[in-house]
């Protein structure tokens, strides 16, 4: 590595300041500098890899050739500030900010309800003005494009989308929207017996501001000067272990490359940045020739194009646009097959980032872009001291052969793309787990060459990603076919050749072998229809076309900019203007969520002598800790400290939950050690340097079928049961019997867990700060690990950046970690989990296995039911019993089944133990309900729904655990869906479809929906406030709610205004905290409004109780007035107020009680279209209503946006989120890479939402708890897929029933899809190997 004693200045902008950087360390990144030297927090962390978009920041370059300043979006996260210099970077603090002015981008995400959480906001600002500053009048395709480098857990994407639209030039919104009509014939049947009004604007457009694009920032002219600066000269900078080296000229890099052969050539850092954040690579040397203009160019020539190798993968998509329009369509096969496969790869960001030369050399064994450059011809233009040379992008070079490879002194100058020729075809196809920003599963590159004027095949090629170590040609195989005729019989040979020739071993990395088997097969069948068709429109005469059922197998789901309408119920004309109570409010924190100026924990300043927790995790399942030697990593730089199970002073086992493992660890991902040092950096760096020895213990159970085998459960059995089961099922026409896997799911909130733990110097106080569902919680797990008394713990919680049940109990357990950490070094302790240990620590969705026994008549109605459930809970309590009880207290839901009996207990496993995940039990649970009903619909030859109709509750009665509730909202919803969906109509148009396509195949299903909220152990419900009002007339209100991207605190705020009968700008809630509301209930089960308005009501009346005296002697006085009069008369102005809690129980001995306050009824509808051939689906090519109960809105906007986020986060559970462990135990899924959440692109084409009116009188203001309910809808999505899968199964003649499971993967379509091609790979005998993945339910 070259020492410098003198490094160069790093120069760039930051929001258009001047930023000197002397000392530019070059493993720092843009996202680290931004957060924690410059103190700008708006750019958030998520997930560190450029895979989520939250830390999405502008980069903006002048180019002195061309005098053009491009703007372009970039993840900060894989940024080295090194590579900025001579660049300006804005970041959403540049955009605009409540102290200024806000952008109207800003305030329009903020405005149309975008943002819930707020944690991804900044990133979607960015993504949309990136967009704007390019596009001042985008397309709405452009606004989708631009958005899926962005990940959101909270809202759905609809809102988001829907902000950015309002730039659209053309009107994207429901063209009657504006009347105030609904395109959904609302005027014709009420949805209650007295008409409603029915609104379906949810903000109004008329306050946005007007976006004027002149009056953006100019780009500072001082970087122009440096651009244009004759006199650049090589700059380095010099960090702690590493140097960067930016050259100026060609002949300077090449001279670099010979001095240091082994230093990458650094662009993007898209494919290093990973390399060494995840895989520990280290490279003591960078050479960055950014901006070299012979890197970066466009050559068009008479037989192709050259693209210099510096082009980012968005300008290569850009000059191959140009290209397309320029020349006729035979000669740019090629690029119209590479534009297809750029317009998914990755996010705009990545794309943004990642170069040509960059993609090529690096050859991701997943590229979506070298098998088709491949297959294309395409030939590499490299440079040395030595001089120029080509190499062919070919199997030789993408197989990493030697002799085809770079050599260490060479770089890429440019790839070179010929032009096709007519009797050319050139096709790129793909299949991926989600469709856009997802690697794909298997891809491919195929090109075939005809003697002219035939079908006799003179070349053909074809390349495989994701089928190997790297992408891989089929040569044997394209070699034999040479000579002979495009027809059936070479498809047949084809298929079998190439399947002998590529294979891929049963224990392959990645798993989903025999898939991917299929997909090799499945992919090149595509190719050979689509070149058909081809040769079939250069001559009909000579060559015929496809058969007409199989077209829609050629046509890829296009992606769409979704739309839709929100109907709710107006408010009462009547209602005084000030009240808020039922208008669609924006969320409180939403300006502030948009700029970044919303705090989280993390952005929380850096507090004197604080230190860095990082964890040391177990690797094994199951063993006996033998040693833990730590003296290697004391002695690196920055450690003070190594935190062990012998420093807690208290207790470290509580309740079950073990805070640091003590003699034997329980599960891979078990903490064993912290290390604190002075900077992260430093504590992982140590983190890693701790040895541990094991010895392995027997069993190791990882599955639900090896707990059972070994008995081994977290609880008892619970169980409900009514009627007579085992006579029902003698007296039954027919009897089904079936088991159903669901797995887990990850949370996935935005904002990782985040804990800053700060000892105070007297009493032994300890303050954490920290986003948690359950302040108490931690306060208790605190106290008992350090053995002091609650009072002397304080836990502060302002917001958090998504929980969805997460957040629950797991920081209870990280609280007390970070607590004995701080409480052992004595100093503040700043513990933020990386994405990555955050999903293997805390786990999440119990996977579930449900056993069913059905006895029904053959007209479809449901006699007797026998159900078993098993969870695995994982190696500790957690909530596991909580989480079976719910299961079977709901699994009934909307049927009545006279016979009924349900049974269900929690498994301990080997596993991080899972927890409360969003609608507790309940959407894994219903899957299985859902599956019977359906597989009886099949038994009866009805269609499912007509079976749910039959079966369906439909009077006042008693649940099955004898609960009484009236189904009248639930047959409402059911009526309306049916009706307004159109469904019957749509089903006999999917029937059509379905007949005319053979590879495509439509499904729709309905379901209804019966869930609950609250808990059944009454003292769970009760809540506390406190409401101060000041001498000013303002007012504090606080109560044991923690405000989770919900809007619970904006609720609060519309309950006080409406109770004091004053504007909600006098009203302020600061944050949730032990010391202000004590022994505070757990913001989860959908009721957090519910109880906690109620409490906030109670203070209110009873303050306005005290001051009737003074407003009866002032009646017309202002309320400042009052308030200055009581305080005068000593009256005081300040109350606790305290809800009970609502009356619920049960009694599991007796298998009744009254378990829930209320039901929530719900009913939707999703229609899918599935491609047979991959097992690609697409929920958005076609549409899903919901109809939700919810008696009265409080706030139509916040409901709406948790129905709509809780749906989509459902489908994502139920489709494409799928967790992998190895066997023995280890979870894969760690990261946005390999786990794979709904993106803007997954949603829903057309989005229906409906907010029935029903009355609650029990609730606040007769609202409902809708935060859950959403989840289970997107079952729908999963039941539709399932009705087209077994339309194509019919058409094959294959048996109607199959086991459902969830998440129904392309994986898992394609697989049941079964036909010619899934019977032509081969198979491999379980017995004979160990796969690399396996299922854990």
């Amino acid at each position: 590595m070259p020492s410098l004693s003198n490094p160069d200045e790093l120069i760039f902008f930051v929001n258009g300041r001047k930023v000197i950087e002397l000392n530019a360390d070059p493993e720092v990144n843009l996202l680290f500098y931004l957060r924690k030297v410059l103190h700008l927090s708006g750019t958030k962390y998520a997930c560190g890899g450029g895979g989520c978009g939250a830390c999405t920041v502008m980069v903006s370059r002048y180019n002195p050739k061309t005098k053009k300043i491009h703007h372009y979006p970039a993840t900060a996260c894989l940024v080295p500030i090194c590579s900025l210099h001579g660049a300006a970077v804005t970041t959403v603090e540049g955009v605009g900010s409540i102290k200024t002015r806000i952008h109207p981008v800003q305030e329009r995400l903020a405005k149309c309800h975008g943002t819930q959480c707020g944690f991804c906001s900044p990133g979607m600002v960015m993504s949309i003005y990136t967009l704007l500053r390019n596009h001042p009048e985008p397309t709405p395709d452009q606004i989708t494009e631009a958005l899926g480098g962005n990940l959101c857990r909270c809202t759905g994407y609809r809102p988001i989308i829907e902000s950015g639209k309002t730039f659209c030039v053309e009107s994207t919104l429901c063209q009657r929207k504006g009347s105030g009509k609904c395109c959904m014939d609302q005027d014709e049947r009420s949805f209650v017996n007295k008409p409603e009004k029915i609104c379906t604007k949810l903000y109004n457009e008329d306050e946005f501001r007007p976006f004027d694009p002149s009056q953006e920032p100019i780009f500072p002219p001082e970087l122009i000067r440096m651009a244009e600066d004759p006199n650049k000269r090589r700059l380095t900078f010099q960090g702690e272990r590493t140097s960067w080296i930016m050259p100026v000229t060609l002949e300077d890099v090449l001279e670099l490359k010979a001095s240091f052969p082994k230093a990458p050539l650094i662009m993007g850092n898209t494919a290093v940045g990973p390399s060494i954040k995840f895989k520990d690579v280290f490279y003591p040397v960078f050479i960055s020739p950014l901006g070299l203009p012979e890197l970066y160019f466009v050559d068009t020539i008479d037989d192709g194009v050259t693209i210099g190798a510096g082009y980012s993968l968005a300008q290569l998509n850009d000059a191959l646009l140009f290209t397309v329009l320029e020349q006729p369509k035979e000669k740019t096969k090629t690029y119209h097959a590479l534009l297809k496969h750029l317009r998914t790869l990755a996010g705009a960001q990545i794309r943004n980032m990642s170069t040509v030369g960059g993609h090529v050399v690096s050859r991701p064994s997943f590229s979506d872009l070298n098998p088709i450059l491949a297959a294309g011809n395409a030939t590499i233009n490299l440079r040395s001291k030595e001089g120029e040379r080509q190499i062919p992008l070919n199997s030789h070079f993408l197989e990493r052969s030697p002799e085809a490879d770079l050599k260490s002194e060479e770089i890429v100058l440019s790839v070179y793309i010929p032009y096709s020729t007519q009797w050319d075809f050139v096709s790129g196809l793909r299949l991926a787990q989600r469709q856009e920003n997802a690697s794909a599963i298997v891809n491919a590159g195929m090109s075939v060459k005809f003697e002219d004027g035939t079908n006799t095949i003179k070349d053909l090629k074809m390349f495989y990603g994701g089928v190997g170590p790297t992408v891989v040609s089929a040569s044997q195989t394209c070699k034999q076919l040479i000579g002979r005729h495009w027809d059936d019989q070479m498809l047949s040979d084809a298929c079998r050749l190439v399947l002998d020739e590529i294979y891929i071993p049963p224990e392959a990395k990645g798993g989903m072998v025999e898939y991917r088997r299929t997909l090799i097969i499945s992919l090149l069948f595509k190719f050979y229809l689509k070149v058909r068709q081809e040769l079939n429109k250069i001559d009909p005469q000579k060559f015929p076309d496809i058969p007409e059922k199989f077209m829609s197998a050629l046509e890829d789901f296009p992606i769409e900019t979704p739309q839709g309408l929100q109907m709710f119920e107006c408010v009462d004309p009547r209602q005084p203007p000030q009240d808020p109570v039922g208008h669609p409010i924006m969320h409180q924190s939403a300006i502030k969520h948009a700029t970044g100026e919303a705090v989280f924990c993390d952005d929380m300043p850096p507090i004197a002598n604080e230190l860095f927790l990082a964890v040391v995790t177990s690797t094994r399942a199951h063993a006996k800790i033998m040693s833990i030697e730590t003296s290697e990593a004391l002695a690196l730089p920055g450690v003070v400290d190594i935190i062990t199970a012998d420093d807690v002073p208290g207790d470290n086992n509580y309740h079950g939950e073990v805070f640091y493992a003590q003699n034997k660890v329980i599960c891979v991902g078990q903490i064993v050690c912290t290390v604190a040092a002075d900077t992260y950096a430093h504590a992982k760096a140590a983190a890693k340097k701790v040895k541990i020895t094991y010895e392995d213990i027997e069993p190791k159970i990882i599955t639900i079928e090896q707990a059972l085998q070994h008995n081994s459960f977290l609880s008892v059995e619970r169980k409900i049961e009514q009627g007579n089961v085992e006579q029902a099922f003698r007296h039954v026409d027919q009897i089904i019997e079936g088991e159903v896997h669901v797995e887990g799911q990850e949370h996935f909130y935005m904002e990782t867990q985040t804990i800053l733990a700060i000892p105070k110097q007297e009493d032994k106080e300890m303050v954490l700060h920290l986003g948690t569902q359950f302040p108490t919680h931690v306060q208790e797990f605190v106290a008992a690990a350090l053995n002091i008394p609650r009072n002397r713990v304080t836990c502060c919680m302002k917001r958090a950046g998504g929980a969805f049940g997460g957040k629950v109990t797991k920081p209870g357990l990280l609280g007390a970690i970070s607590a004995v950490a701080a409480n052992k070094t004595g100093r503040p302790i700043r513990f933020i989990l990386e994405r990555g240990d955050d999903m293997l620590i805390t786990a999440g969705r119990h996977p579930l296995l449900g056993k069913y026994k059905i006895g029904f008549m053959n007209n479809g109605v449901i006699k007797a039911a026998d159900v078993e459930y098993y969870v695995n809970g994982g190696c500790t309590p957690d909530e596991s019993e909580m989480v079976v009880e719910f299961i079977v207290l709901k699994s009934e839901n909307a049927y009545y089944i006279p016979h009924f009996r349900c049974r269900g207990r929690a498994c301990k496993t080997n596993l991080p133990s899972n927890t409360a995940f969003r609608g507790f039990g309940f959407p894994q649970a219903t899957v299985v309900v859902e599956a019977y009903v359906t597989a009886v619909a099949s038994q009866c030859n009805l269609l499912p729904e007509e079976v749910k109709e039959i079966n369906m509750y439909k009077r006042t009665t008693k649940t099955a655990h004898k609960q009484t509730f009236n189904p009248e909202p639930l047959r409402r919803c059911w009526k309306e869906c049916l009706e307004k969906s159109a469904f019957y109509a749509r089903k006999q148009a999917a029937e059509e479809f379905n007949k005319e396509n053979y590879w495509k195949k439509r499904g729709l299903a309905v379901v209804p929906m019966k869930f609950t909220i609250g808990v059944p152990v009454t003292y769970y419900n009760q809540a506390a406030a406190l409401v101060h009002i000041y001498l000013d007339g303002s007012v504090l209100v606080t109560h044991g709610g923690c405000e989770l991207g919900q809007g619970l605190y904006t609720k609060m705020s519309q309950v006080a205004s409406r109770e004091l009968n004053i504007p909600q700008s006098y009203i302020h809630l600061s944050e949730t905290s032990t010391i202000t509301v004590p022994n505070a209930s757990f913001t989860a089960g959908s009721m957090a409004t519910d109880i906690n308005g109620k409490a906030v009501q109670n203070a209110c009346q009873i303050l306005m109780a005290r001051l009737q005296p003074v407003i009866r002697k002032n009646p017309k006085g202002k309320w400042e007035d009052w308030i200055a009069k009581a305080f005068e008369e000593s009256i005081s102005l300040s109350a606790t107020g305290y809800f009970k809690g609502y009356k619920t129980n049960m009694d599991w001995e007796k298998k009744e009680g009254e378990a829930f306050p209320y039901f929530v009824y719900g009913a939707v509808c999703s229609e899918v279209e599935v491609d047979c051939l991959t097992g690609a689906h697409k929920a958005q090519l076609r549409r899903t209503d919901i109809f939700m109960d919810a008696a009265f809105s409080i706030n139509p906007a916040l409901d709406i946006g948790q129905i709509e986020g809780a749906f989509i986060q459902g489908m994502g559970l139920y489709t494409t989120e799928e967790l992998k462990y190895s066997p023995e135990g280890v979870l894969y899924s760690r990261g946005p890479d390999d786990y794979k959440i709904p993106t803007a692109t997954e949603i829903p084409e057309e989005f229906y939402v409906t907010l029935v009116r029903s009355r609650n009188p029990i609730a606040i203001y007769s609202s409902k708890g809708l935060g859950e309910a959403g989840m289970f809808m997107g079952c729908s999505v999963l039941l539709a897929i399932n009705d087209a899968v077994t339309a194509a199964r019919k058409e094959r003649g294959l048996t109607k029933t199959f086991t459902l499971s969830s998440p129904v993967t392309p994986e898992f379509i394609r697989m049941t899809c079964v036909d010619q091609f899934t019977d032509m790979i081969p198979r491999d005998d379980p017995s004979t190997f160990t796969p690399w993945s396996i299922h854990v339910s």
